[in-house]
């Protein structure tokens, strides 16, 4: 799937693993509690977070226990010196049913971590300060997400922003005077006053009609409804000296995307006067469009937002400058409507230049885009053949990229100096800080956040699977073997099918899915990566459309025999098939295509009826770009791989998920699949959580997700 930086289709599981207008921006004038001048130190805290024993001291096999025990280290930031690296470490608090987040600091010079911060709210998001000794981060300490301070000498922190309003993401200016940052607002409030005046809407809402009034889509998106507001992008001042600007107030968007848009969408130029970002100025087109265009503007307000790519009615984003400011790199898509189309990197000439395709011949889809400290090459991330490699593409040599770091997932690219500090991780292990030089023969861990959890958790041993598929091309999946595997034994098969459906298996960690639950629990797992499936060039990625049960399907039944005959011990007569997403709706399609293959399933979140999903759903364009168009225009398209309409074969036992606030598939989608099992008498269990999204996020919820699952496999597998 493709990196959550904007609204992304069927996303639940990678199971590895979206013309300007003519107001003039004003300035916002602050209240004077809204300005720094006399830093607000943090309030008494409740006593820090201790951590409980969550998966078993003693060599055991992994669990889903383990899962929950191990720390997940987000966010690096470099200091402007390149010595040190903060970052996020989120723990799991059993106690309180949620994670939450510390702040760190590790030196790259090879001394221990040192912990910033340890309130039991979440602490995110840190940015340092000029000057290497500070830096700024987001926090819920007194009601609202505010910008507050800290530094590395253990001075207590400091509230910087007093806003009404929650600030939900930030940068901060190249030479520190500034920050940008993003806050949800009703843009129908006068410009100066609208982070006051949303406050006071949003007072005035309380204990008042619960109605809320539609006059286009969308209604509701990812987990939440719409309320009116957008997000918008403001600049202010760090020494209080005036109030935010509200940089994006002309243009009908949100700044960042949503669901998942962040920082990684706006950036500072490297003088400090402007800001580029991304934004999908659509209307009432919204829902079926993924144009997304480059925006610039001043950060003093002084003129509206101008369009940088409006010649491109696809997407671009992800600004990044080169150190010396005087390129610009973006990555951008040229197929309109197809969030899963290949992002190319562009680079253009700053400020006028005409943008240019670094390798338009290149057959990879370009994520994280970082210059090199001369600014003579890009470093960036791409899926390649189960890998998330790092590259590296010289600005003017003409050569295609090349591979820097080939093994894992590697994400969060950063600069210090000379070497790229980036996250790693691989199906053994979750990120940990790491970084490489230029050659990509010096690599370096930084940290080692769960070696000793790992070290007490077996895992089966993973290998590679390749065989012949649809239209006679090669398919390439992954075959994991039984914690503590006998051969001499036969034993039965978790089939993984992963969602997207443009996603894939690989080696990379996920902490929801993840095969090492299953190898931990005697099963030996097997995962294809279908046709559809991101890594190996963009025809295999397209092939699934408006093809949906045709290519990926036999992909899947050839896949199953290739690992039966190259792995004898897997038992083919005991076999359960589990998806989410468009694994679910496969599931669903199985049901009813494959009878002979399994003896039961599970369904994650799944289609169930392709109509009905093209009318709830939010993200329209995901379903008309894969089924060819609207279901007005393409009706029969929609119906032609239509599990509901082959429901009356349905025979085999299921087991049937979904998340009350599920909006990218609609809970009645699980509902009427478990009600199509039930009416026809079939052995059927349905586990509803009304308080999780497209997702599976709370502990609780995942110990009683994972626990559900194995005692479904339990049943129907271990009899021989």
């Amino acid at each position: 799937m493709r990196r959550p930086l904007a609204p992304l289709s069927l996303c639940c599981v990678a199971l590895l693993t979206l013309a300007c207008g003519g107001r003039r921006a004003h300035v916002e004038r602050a209240a004077p509690a809204e300005k720094p001048a006399e830093a607000t130190p943090v309030s008494e805290a409740p006593p820090p977070f201790r951590e409980q024993q969550i998966a078993p001291e003693a060599v055991h096999p992994f669990s889903a226990r383990d899962l929950l025990a191990l720390d997940r280290v987000g966010d690096p930031q470099v200091s402007p010196d390149g010595r040190r690296v903060a970052y996020t470490l989120r723990k799991t608090d059993l106690e309180s049913n949620r994670g939450r987040k510390d702040l760190w600091v590790v030196g790259l010079d090879g001394k221990m971590p040192i912990q910033l911060t340890s309130h039991p709210d979440n602490e995110d998001s840190p940015r340092w300060l000029p000057g290497n000794n500070q830096l700024l981060y987001l926090a819920k300490h007194e009601g609202k997400q505010q910008i507050w301070r800290t530094a590395i000498d253990g001075a207590p922190p400091t509230l910087v922003t007093r806003f009404p309003v929650d600030v939900a993401s930030y940068a901060i200016s190249p030479d520190g005077r500034h920050i940008a940052f993003s806050a949800e607002v009703f843009p129908d409030c006068e410009p100066q006053k609208i982070l006051a005046c949303t406050a006071e809407r949003l007072e005035q809402r309380k204990g008042a009609s619960s109605g809320q009034l539609h006059t286009r889509l969308f209604v509701r998106h990812w987990d939440t409804w719409k309320d009116g507001r957008r997000s918008h992008l403001f600049v202010w001042p760090l020494d209080g000296s005036r109030g935010p600007v509200d940089i994006s107030h002309a243009l009908d968007a949100d700044v960042p995307s949503k669901p998942f848009g962040d920082s990684d969408e706006y950036t500072f130029s490297p003088d400090g006067t402007q800001l580029v970002f991304s934004a999908r100025e659509a209307g009432s087109g919204e829902p079926w469009s993924t144009n997304f265009d480059l925006f610039v503007a001043p950060v003093d307000g002084s003129a509206p937002p101008r369009n940088l790519t409006q010649g491109n009615p696809a997407w671009d984003t992800n600004p990044v400058f080169s150190p010396d400011g005087k390129t610009l790199a973006y990555r951008a898509m040229t197929r309109p409507g197809y969030e899963a189309d290949r992002f190319g990197v562009m680079v253009r000439t700053w400020p006028e230049g005409q943008a240019r395709e670094l390798a338009p011949d290149w057959d990879r889809s370009a994520d994280d885009l970082l210059f090199s400290a001369d600014g003579s090459r890009l470093y960036f991330t791409a899926q390649e053949l189960g890998q998330t490699r790092l590259f590296a593409q010289s600005l003017t040599d003409g050569l295609p990229p090349h591979a820097v770091v080939s093994d894992g997932a590697v994400s969060h690219l950063r600069r210090a100096g000379d070497r790229i500090v980036f996250l790693h991780n691989s199906l053994s292990a979750p990120d940990e800080l790491t970084s490489v030089d230029a050659s990509g023969l010096d690599l370096r861990k930084h940290t080692g956040v769960n070696d000793q959890k790992l070290s007490r958790a077996r895992m089966g041993e993973v290998t590679p699977l390749e065989f012949i598929g649809a239209n006679n091309e090669t398919v390439r999946g992954l075959v994991v073997k039984p914690v503590d595997f006998d051969p001499n034994k036969k034993y039965p098969i978790a089939f993984l099918i992963h969602g997207g459906p443009q996603g894939s298996f690989g080696n990379r960690w996920s902490f929801r899915w993840h095969p090492q639950v299953y190898a931990g629990a005697g099963f030996g797992v097997v995962m294809i990566d279908f046709h559809g499936s991101t890594g190996y060039g963009q025809a295999f990625t397209d092939a699934i459309r408006d093809d949906w049960g045709g290519k990926p399907l036999v992909d899947l039944k050839a896949g199953l025999a290739a690992a039966l005959a190259q792995h004898p011990w897997l038992d083919g007569g005991r076999a359960c098939a589990l998806g989410a997403s468009y694994g679910g709706f496969m599931v669903n399609w199985i049901a009813s295509q494959w009878q002979d293959g399994f003896k039961c399933l599970v369904n994650h979140d799944g289609v169930f009826d392709n109509r009905m999903m093209y009318f709830a759903t939010e993200e329209l364009w995901f379903s008309e770009w894969e089924h060819m168009g609207s279901y007005f225009d393409q009706k029969a398209q929609h119906e032609l791989h239509n599990p509901v309409n082959h429901a009356d074969r349905w025979t085999l036992p299921m087991l049937v998920i979904h998340g009350s606030l599920d909006y990218r598939i609609p809970e009645t989608q699980g509902i009427a699949t478990f009600t199509a099992l039930q009416r026809r008498q079939i052995p059927s269990q349905l586990l509803v959580f009304p308080d999780e999204n497209h997702w599976v996020l709370k502990p609780a919820n995942s110990l009683m997700w994972h626990d559900t699952v194995l005692a479904w496999l339990n049943t129907w597998l271990r009899a021989s």
